[in-house]
């Protein structure tokens, strides 16, 4: 048995996360990170017994043993075992793994929880430890296996039906659908002409001059519609015709309540409209955030709350520290009488939790803004403005309404116009914050000033601006909007909103045409097959409804298997009608086969479509579409090992690599040159070069592989650390830090090395 050394270990997810909450124990403690989830479905098999209750099967994944042996020898060590796993169903289900993966089961432990990590929080949390919550764990158990079930069932159909490689998901498939149907909303869309019609007017020497709308004729309440030009010509010639004056003049004080606080997807939609951010983006910085970063002397500080959340809540502390801050920073008046509170509306919304917020607002961003990246600093001072605003005052605005009556010749008809004024009383919360538009339009605030106007006052007319406009289409989701819309309409939860975004993209179902979205070719074929043959399971109502039922599990009013097999059973059965009668989705033309003369389809590969002999297998006669042909290969001076014809770049799973111009009849390839870094390694000397993972990310690892192992994912350095002579390394923000010790600093060397050719 291992020596016990007397302290408590405690198990959270990121070394980020492990630093910070080490700082704020101290030394009576060992913190430990799992990286992540430590168990999980196998990668290669389905992973669950159907027919045994659906009983999922866990695996150590490879990459996770070592840390799972370290986290059982500390264990073996410790006292007792706190397992400090984030606050969500995500971080229970963690700490559950945990525990059976490293045998924790039979030693003293507890799960402690914390929403922020602050000194008074994580005290808090260690004062008041409890068990784990498998009603919690289990509905995050019914999420994984539904969402495996689906992938395992539904994939291997598009493989046959339209392509290998493709993936389905409960979330995404409905994702992928709002989008397909939205642009076909757009594709349907017929525009329809209509004209706007403002006078600009004057008061006899009292300037300025106004504008003021035709909106109907005097004395009716229906609007005027104005559908073509010879209409609004015949309007422009009444109106030329009349006189006009004042018919009555109304001003009323109308105030703004600031929005909430954030939750996970207002955040991602005001960081996609505010900040150009993807939902992707926005969450790896809030997880720095929130983890904790080095404030100089102060060291790792969690600067947000937990940025999962679907709750509008703030603790009374943080509130009142909010607006005593607001008071002596702003002024009494920037206070309401009473603390503001929020309610979202979200159907399941966990109200223990609590919104994103600063941990704490006397934290200004400009204090901290040399220790934060820039990423980091726009979005924490985002999170700081939105929570300062959310407990100010309401701004006021005076909206000035003027009604102008039209006196026409003999028998002619009398139209109304208004003229309207809206200035900013009081700025309020608009004093800190003013909430993004989805529609990039500018709030009108004085942009039309109205002289002193009483009833009966008669108007000069100076001109008449007549408009031409047209009806617009709906426009394509945005992610932000696109978030928006699934959290409307309960799809998914805070956890699944970014890589919902990131997945529809890497798929090649869903392209970016600036920040819009809109769906590929291959999108709307998957999209159309998948609505055909199985409406009821990516009907919005359908997958809105499962998402309740998982939190009914997590409410503990339901069992989870019950729950994954109403949904399986119903699944299988569409599965079993689709494979017999689902047709290959290929597309007929005239275009005969090379090879053999018959006649060639339009199939779907892993780089689009292309034309392919209908007599595959026996003829692979296949042919790019016009219009769509890869670009050329880049040449290079190399020569083929295999037959010695000049060798070309071609790109692969993994990347580029090198490979004969007479492919598929000469197969010969090599491996791209690994990038020199010109920086020595620490372990052996040799030359530290720029590689590329399996995963196409980059790192760096010794030339001498795999005699050394040694290896760093951030870029390594050639100046040694100023305090111990180690390893330095910088980041993509050009923040420079030693591998050795706690020495960090700006990097010497500003310019990144230019992206490398992959190795294998």
């Amino acid at each position: 048995m291992a020596k016990r050394n007397g302290k408590s270990l405690v198990v959270v997810e990121s070394p980020a996360k492990a630093r910070t909450i080490s700082r704020i124990l101290g030394s009576k403690y060992d913190v430990k990170a799992s990286v992540g989830h430590v168990r999980d479905l196998p990668k290669g098999s389905l992973g669950i017994e159907v027919e045994r209750g659906f009983a999922p099967t866990y695996v150590v994944p490879r990459e996770k043993s070592r840390a799972v042996k370290d986290i059982r020898e500390a264990a073996q060590k410790a006292g007792t075992v706190y397992l400090a796993t984030d606050p969500d169903r995500e971080g229970e289900a963690i700490a559950w793994h945990l525990l059976k993966a490293a045998d924790l089961e039979l030693l003293p432990h507890h799960r402690v929880v914390f929403h922020e990590i602050t000194p008074a929080a994580v005290q808090q949390a260690f004062d008041h430890p409890r068990e784990i919550d498998m009603k919690l764990v289990d509905a995050q158990q019914a999420r994984r296996v539904l969402d495996r079930l689906v992938g395992y069932r539904l994939s291997p159909f598009l493989w046959k039906k339209v392509r290998r490689g493709l993936s389905a998901g409960r979330v995404q498939s409905v994702a992928v659908r709002l989008v397909t149907e939205r642009e076909r909303e757009i594709q349907a869309f017929a525009r329809r002409e209509y004209w706007l019609i403002d006078a600009q007017l004057e008061k006899e020497s009292a300037p300025p001059r106004f504008k003021a709308r035709l909106m109907g004729y005097t004395g009716k309440k229906q609007k005027l519609e104005v559908p073509n030009e010879t209409e609004a010509q015949r309007l422009l010639a009444a109106l030329r015709e009349s006189s006009y004056a004042v018919a009555g003049v109304s001003t009323k004080t109308q105030p703004r309540r600031p929005a909430a606080p954030f939750i996970t997807s207002t955040l991602q939609q005001e960081a996609s409209r505010r900040l150009g951010f993807n939902a992707k983006r926005t969450m790896a910085v809030a997880q720095q955030l929130y983890e904790g970063l080095r404030l100089g002397a102060d060291g790792e500080v969690g600067l947000i709350t937990y940025m999962r959340t679907d709750s509008t809540n703030l603790a009374a502390s943080a509130v009142q520290e909010t607006r005593a801050y607001i008071s002596e920073r702003y002024g009494k008046e920037f206070v309401p009488a009473g603390a503001r509170e929020y309610r979202k509306k979200v159907k399941g919304a966990q109200e223990a939790h609590e919104a994103i917020r600063p941990t704490s607002v006397r934290r200004e961003p400009d204090a901290i803004r040399g220790f934060l990246n820039n990423d980091q600093y726009r979005l924490y001072n985002l999170v700081w403005q939105r929570m300062v605003a959310s407990q100010m005052s309401d701004a006021l605005f005076d909206i000035t309404t003027a009604d102008i009556e039209t006196t026409p010749r003999a028998g002619a008809a009398a139209y109304q116009l208004r003229a309207t004024n809206t200035q900013l009383r009081f700025a309020g919360f608009r004093q800190v914050y003013e909430e993004g538009r989805d529609d990039d339009e500018e709030e009108a605030l004085g942009n039309n000033p109205l002289p002193e106007l009483t009833a009966g006052d008669p108007l000069n007319l100076i001109d008449l601006l007549p408009e031409q406009k047209f009806t617009e289409p709906p426009s394509r989701y945005t992610e932000a909007s696109l978030v928006k819309a699934l959290e409307e309409k309960g799809i998914g939860r805070p956890s699944t909103y970014a890589p919902t975004m990131s997945t529809i993209q890497d798929r090649g179902y869903v392209d970016k045409d600036g920040r819009y979205l809109k769906p590929t070719d291959l999108g709307f074929v998957v999209s159309d097959l998948l609505v055909d043959y199985f409406p009821d399971f990516i009907d919005v109502g359908f997958t809105a409804e499962m998402e309740e039922e998982l939190d009914d599990v997590a409410a503990g009013e339901r069992k989870w298997q019950p729950v994954v097999e109403q949904f399986y059973n119903p699944l299988e059965k569409a599965l079993e009608t689709a494979a017999k009668t689902a047709p290959k989705q290929v597309q007929t033309t005239n275009e005969l086969c090379p090879e053999c003369g018959r006649p060639m389809v339009i199939r779907w590969g892993r780089r689009g479509r292309f034309l392919a002999c209908t007599g595959f297998p026996d003829c692979k006669g296949t042919r790019s579409l016009e219009g769509e042909e890869p670009e050329a290969p880049e040449t290079t001076d190399e020569q083929c090992p295999e037959c010695g014809a000049p060798m070309v770049v071609r790109s692969g799973r993994f990347g580029k690599f090198i490979a004969c111009s007479r492919y598929p009849e000469c197969k010969g390839r090599k491996k791209m040159q690994a990038e020199s870094t010109g920086v020595k390694c620490p372990k052996d000397g040799g030359e530290l070069l720029q590689r590329r993972s399996k995963r196409g990310r980059t790192f760096y690892g010794c030339a001498n592989y795999p005699k050394c192992d040694f290896t760093v994912w951030n870029r390594p350095l050639p100046q040694p650390c100023p305090n111990c002579g180690g390893l330095v390394t910088a980041d993509r923000d050009n923040k420079a830090k030693c591998t050795v010790c706690d020495w960090r600093g700006e990097a010497a060397m500003p310019e990144a090395a230019p992206e490398p050719a992959p190795v294998g």
